[in-house]
């Protein structure tokens, strides 16, 4: 085992935090030769995981797989020395050993883990997924799977290429009940579908405003924590979790929050590619602070069958009101439009709005022992979300975004105009004029941006037509060296 031996840091923390600090400095040289190591899994061997990025995410996950029986948790992982120190005292407290990596590299060439779960900011799922991969390691990525389209397809070809078993953490497809009832719907009980609607009405206030950059405190690897993006100074008071709403980082509500409900929406609707045609409305209103990202948006994907909408909303009711808008009663899920009727929350409605029928929504209880049963098996058939299914709904979060970013502010006449041979989107619109206005947001004056028409390849996952030079670009980005996602896996 490469790093601080178990035993060590377990008694330097049990000694002094400070100490223990001290014990977590890591190697940082760029990772060397490739590992192949690979341990064949028999029946009653433990599973032995790795968590990268132990914050929020990552600690519940250290708990989730931790109670699956014939797992254990044998290395933990976060540039944040802090709360790396933290999370091995609360093994030792329960006289559990645990290694400790301040450097992903380090707890990926750890001959004695086999598979890495994968909790960190947006920005470095895909390259620490590859990393595994070939390290002959298997891999839980949370959602979404990537920061942008071209890395997400990079996991999928590393995961093909070395037989590895790769979960993305899109616990909804882990729902029976959700199963039964998408199933429902597309079996036709409730007629042909129509449209498929995904909602993400989250609070997100802001998260101020700073006059210049931000100090980093000393035991956090700032160079490890921003990895494949570009090293700049600090611009927001909360280095954690506000990272979301800032592009080189995160990917907006869309695809944090609303990631889970865009697979729903692409689950549903059958779809197996990327969308030929997408557009976004959208903007940051009612405050003025350091993030980037919109609160408020819109993205159409036209598909041919079934177009998929996707809704974001992260102010409340109306201006300092209580409590947050819905859509047929739904503020954070999924609306499955049928010709006589619609699923919503659970529940199939008829279209005057009575329930016909319930389904039991199970909350993604059981996708962290789906992925051990898969990892056990050896076949990826057995995942609820291979890595496939979570790159295609991922991606529909950076296309949306995509056309955000390639927008322009314009007036409510400009987005009726350019959509108004899509209903559904127009009445979408409406909605979206009337919650801005409530919350004494006058988007004739405080304009929403345009994002255009933008078709796509979906074979070749690439941009086509007008605009497509400008839009090809953001399908990846410049990575930073050595943090740099290969073009051959």
């Amino acid at each position: 085992m490469s790093g601080i031996t178990r035993r060590d840091f377990i008694k330097t923390s049990l000694g002094a935090a400070a100490a223990g600090s001290a014990l977590l400095q890591a190697c940082r040289s760029p990772r060397g030769a490739t590992s192949t190591w690979s341990k064949p899994l028999g029946a009653n061997d433990d599973v032995r995981i790795g968590v990268a990025g132990i914050r929020g995410k990552g600690n519940a996950h250290i708990q989730d797989f931790r109670r699956i029986p014939g797992v254990r948790v044998v290395a933990l992982c976060d540039p944040d020395r802090r709360i790396l120190a933290q999370r091995v005292q609360q093994f030792a407290e329960s006289k559990q050993q645990v290694a400790a990596y301040v450097d992903v590299r380090k707890m990926i060439d750890d001959a004695e883990v086999d598979a890495i779960v994968i909790a960190s900011p947006n920005h470095w799922h895909a390259l620490m997924s590859v990393w595994a991969c070939q390290a002959g390691k298997d891999v839980y990525v949370e959602k979404p799977c990537s920061h942008n389209v071209w890395e997400g397809r990079k996991i999928v070809e590393a995961a093909r290429k070395y037989g590895r078993i790769v979960q993305v953490g899109t616990q909804s497809r882990s729902d029976l009940a959700l199963r039964e009832g998408i199933k429902y719907c597309q079996d036709g009980n409730l007629g042909k579908i129509l449209l498929v609607r995904g909602l993400c009405y989250k609070p997100r206030g802001s998260i101020g405003k700073v006059s210049g950059p931000q100090f980093v405190p000393s035991y956090i690897d700032y160079d490890l924590w921003t990895g494949p993006a570009p090293l700049k100074p600090l611009m927001r008071t909360n280095l954690h979790y506000d990272w979301h709403w800032v592009w080189d980082t995160g990917n907006g509500d869309i695809g944090n929050q609303g990631i889970h409900q865009m697979d729903v929406c692409r689950w549903a609707a059958g779809a197996a590619q990327l969308s030929p045609r997408v557009m976004s409305v959208g903007g940051r209103f009612g405050y003025d602070d350091d993030g980037e990202t919109p609160n408020t948006q819109f993205v159409f994907h036209d598909y041919d069958e079934i177009p998929i909408l996707f809704e974001v909303r992260g102010l409340p009711v109306r201006k300092d009101g209580p409590g947050m808008p819905h859509y047929k009663g739904i503020r954070i899920g999924n609306v499955i439009h049928c010709e006589g009727g619609y699923f919503a929350g659970g529940f199939a409605y008829d279209n005057d709005g009575k329930k016909i029928k319930s389904f039991e929504i199970e909350q993604g209880s059981g996708h962290q022992a789906n992925f051990i049963e898969a990892v056990r098996s050896r076949r990826a058939s057995d995942l609820n979300a291979d890595i496939l299914e979570g790159h295609l709904s991922s991606a529909l979060c950076h296309t949306g975004n995509i056309s955000h970013l390639l927008g322009r502010e314009a007036s409510p006449h400009e987005i009726h105009e350019q959509i108004k041979s899509e209903p559904e989107a127009l009445e979408t619109f409406e909605r979206f004029k009337e919650h801005l206005a409530a919350n004494e947001v006058d988007i004739t004056k405080t304009k929403a941006t345009l994002g255009p028409w933008l078709k796509m390849n979906p074979e070749k996952e690439r941009f086509v037509g007008f605009g497509a030079a400008k839009a090809n670009r953001l399908l990846t980005r410049d990575y930073r060296q050595p943090y740099v996602v290969p073009k051959r896996v």
